[in-house]
């Protein structure tokens, strides 16, 4: 068995565990054409995605846009079945006690967090852990010791499967943070590998070390966006690489393993590469859609000579409220319930928004194109 990315050792008690070697693997990596040319498409098309970002109309919104995507698709790779709408409603208050939501919204949380606290400090190991805390706390892995490095070991494989029985089993305990020391220290040494690709050397190695006992996964893809911001390579949080990763889930589990079974790091960087292309090329056309949606919905308001002074503001308020209820937009606009309903009324009449649910106390709005848009890649 290749040993380039580390050794499976038998421990004490009898189980194998992976222990990884530090990074940079030895041999590096072999400079394909294939590789050095999905680096190129790679740069090109994410230095595209940044620069786009700098002319959208509202930066701010589409930055929420893109960090809601990206903590859905990330959490739906691990099992979580909650949706776009799900997370619109609980934006809405019209949800409160949905667990698998609440996982969702966690990520969200711990993404801004993280975004605000690089402002002050480095990537770190405290960064890391400080983003899973706010990332379990609440949710189904909240008694997993949330914010801190496993002290037990854990596994992967099927539901119920024991650890004689596991697909991988990560470094023992007392390895983890030696493992995690080494990684940081990758992250911090000054060299002239390419960020993309040492983005993808960060991400699989953090998952082969596996150092909390819930939220592995999604913490891992976090790191992606924050190397990337840290480095500067990104100023926004507007990648949401979890679209690729999901999309070809079985490959990516695959290739994470033919790394530490065959040491195949090669395969890895070029399917990574390909991900940062067509995750961003994705991003791209979203934005442009969504762009283009909301100037066909001012052109529908512009064709009535007669509309209320909150119509524009209405508009601008369903594309960041894409889920709403007539009290939404009474208390937004501090308006009475009487003239939100009007306004809503006119705004469903040419077409912009619909109703989806009614009940004797309150009506449901969606703005449903948009939300469709948005949804894309995470129905399936």
């Amino acid at each position: 068995m290749n040993q380039r990315a580390g050794a499976f050792v038998k421990q004490p008690t009898g189980y194998t565990a992976f222990i990884p070697k530090p990074l940079p693997p030895d041999p590096l990596f072999k400079y394909t054409d294939e590789m050095r040319y999905l680096l190129s498409e790679a740069d090109r098309d994410i230095a595209r995605l940044d620069g786009f970002a700098h002319y959208l109309p509202n930066t701010d919104y589409f930055i929420a846009m893109y960090i809601k995507k990206e903590a859905l698709l990330s959490s739906q790779i691990e099992g979580t079945q909650a949706s776009l709408e799900g997370i619109f409603e609980f934006e809405a208050n019209l949800i409160q006690d949905n667990i698998e939501v609440k996982e969702v919204i966690n990520y969200i949380k711990a993404m801004n967090f993280g975004i605000y606290r690089l402002s002050e400090l480095p990537m770190s190991l405290c960064l890391i852990k400080e983003m899973h805390k706010i990332l379990i706390e609440g949710t189904r892995g909240s008694y997993k010791n949330p914010g801190e490095f496993r002290t037990s070991q854990n596994w992967i494989g099927p539901s119920g499967a024991t650890l004689n029985e596991a697909v991988f089993v990560p470094p023992p305990p007392l390895e983890v943070i030696p493992a995690m020391g080494e990684l940081e220290k990758f992250i911090h040494t000054e060299d002239y590998m390419p960020p993309l690709v040492k983005a993808a050397f960060i991400h699989a190695q953090f998952e082969t070390i596996h150092p909390f006992l819930d939220g592995n996964g999604r913490i891992g893809r976090l790191l992606i966006t924050f190397y990337l911001l840290w480095r500067k390579v990104l100023a926004y949080p507007i990648l949401y690489i979890s679209f690729y990763f999901k999309k070809y889930k079985p490959t990516y589990y695959d290739l994470l393993m033919k790394i530490r079974l065959e040491g195949d790091w090669e395969s890895w960087i070029i399917f990574f590469l390909k991900g940062i292309k067509e995750t961003s090329e994705e991003a791209v056309t979203t934005a442009q859609e969504i762009i283009a949606l909301k100037e066909s919905f001012k052109v529908k308001l512009l064709e009535h000579k007669r509309i209320s002074s909150y119509a524009f503001p209405l508009l601008d308020f369903i594309f960041e409220k894409p889920l709403f209820t007539i009290r939404n937009v009474s208390e937004h606009f501090k308006i009475s319930n009487v003239a939100s309903m009007n306004l809503i009324n006119k705004f469903e009449s040419f077409g912009i928004i619909t109703e989806k649910s009614t009940t004797k106390q309150r009506k449901i709005f969606f703005n449903q194109q948009f939300i469709d848009i948005l949804a894309r890649g995470t129905r399936d």
